[in-house]
């Protein structure tokens, strides 16, 4: 079974997003706990962007010793002196060059033509490849380039001595389908089988992880993502999302990763703690609702066997346990399991009178908590007439 290198990029396109920017320290803590998670390339930072982002991807690079540091520079000289400077301290390097491709981008951003674009590019991978064992080439805004110009450029940049090609949807606009074909029309006309083939994708039409998925049906080995899918605008592909699918649909996907699944929600709770900055409930797989269930048809699945409601026992992620919420959509059964949980087992008009009870404060205030609960259990036993004592009562004659 084919492996799917993991590229998490939480660190420097993740950090980009507002509001999640992280100093050397904090960068440090979440770098540690991605490298326990298993990734297989952390992207350290932007060097040239700042003084700071230099010494931290320096930083980086200097700790991590289980996975490859990558440093991203734009097709500049300047940048790639930067991201080799913070490179230095690695063991294992990755210079990560990039510059947009399609027309938009040349002819409104870099005020520059294919040919000038081209020539950079390959100029930079080369002096690259001089200093860098590895070198990854990035054509920003893949997805919309015209395809002859994007094989030509993927050609030259492999010649060039790139070994992993990024083709990103940089704006989010591509669909899963036109995604997955991109990836195979590049491979069927540039060649080169050993040259390792990366999906990038932003979440600005919420198809990032789909699109990472068909990327990896069109013959991507490489697929870069961040925790909880930040990034620039919505996001990038959430890497929790994606490893659990890939894991869930093995069968489909024929493929495996490093990731140790466990360590994901830990993870997530890590970068949720540094930036203060918590996910939407509903999110998938680590959001506060992804093993929460209220309704009473799911509740009485889940407790007859988990798997009626569940794609995923939560333990497997590293989320502690499934919570069954009691409100005003929850059954008797919910109702009796957490009261027993809690240590009242009841009998059925005990239950019947508790769930009545429960009904009408559920309508007010939506949640009934463990205590509205006991409370209300002890409520109905003191309403009851205590039962009578063993050998008491009329002598029969």
């Amino acid at each position: 079974m084919d492996t799917v290198q993991i590229f998490d990029t939480t660190l420097r396109d993740g950090e980009q997003s507002p509001g999640f920017s992280m100093n050397r320290e904090e960068k440090l803590r979440l770098a540690h706990q991605i490298e326990e998670l298993g990734a297989d390339i952390i992207e350290a930072g932007f060097p040239i962007a700042s003084p700071g982002d230099l010494e931290a991807t320096r930083a980086v690079a200097a700790e991590i010793k289980g996975c490859r540091v990558a440093a991203l520079a734009r097709a500049v000289q300047a940048d790639v002196d930067a991201a080799l400077k913070g490179l230095e301290p690695a063991a294992k390097p990755r210079l990560h060059l990039f510059l947009a491709t399609s027309d938009l981008h040349l002819k409104y951003k870099l005020r520059a033509t294919r040919e000038e674009a081209f020539d950079r590019i390959v100029k930079m991978i080369r002096f690259g490849k001089a200093h860098c064992e590895e070198v990854e080439f990035s054509a920003e805004d893949a997805s919309r380039t015209d395809i002859d110009f994007l094989c030509e450029v993927v050609l030259a940049a492999i010649e060039a001595g790139a070994t992993i090609i990024n083709l990103p949807d940089t704006v989010g606009y591509s669909t899963p389908a036109e995604y997955a074909e991109m990836f195979r029309a590049v491979r069927a006309r540039v060649g080169h089988p050993e040259a390792v083939l990366s999906a990038h994708c932003h979440d600005d039409l919420g198809l990032a992880v789909a699109n990472s998925l068909a990327a990896i049906e069109g013959g991507v080995r490489q697929i870069e993502c961040t925790i909880n899918g930040i990034g620039e605008r919505a996001g990038n592909a959430s890497l929790e999302e994606l490893i659990v699918a890939l894991h869930v649909r093995q069968n489909h996907y024929q493929v495996e990763t490093h990731i140790n699944l466990e360590k994901l929600y830990p993870a997530s709770r890590l970068l949720s703690q540094i930036t203060g900055i918590g996910v939407p409930p509903n999110k998938a797989v680590v959001g506060a609702n992804a093993f929460a269930h209220e309704a009473g048809i799911h509740q009485d699945g889940i407790l007859k066997n988990p798997l009626t409601y569940e794609i995923i026992v939560p333990e497997k992620v590293g989320v502690p346990a499934r919570k069954l919420v009691l409100g005003k959509h929850s059954g008797r059964n919910a109702f009796r399991a957490r009261l027993a949980e809690l240590g009242y087992d009841t009998t059925d008009s005990e239950l019947a009178e508790c769930y009545r009870m429960a009904m009408a404060q559920a309508d007010a205030e939506k949640e009934i908590r463990d205590r509205d609960l006991v409370d209300i259990i002890l409520r109905v036993r003191r309403q009851s007439p205590a039962p009578a004592a063993a050998g008491s009562g009329t002598i029969a004659h």
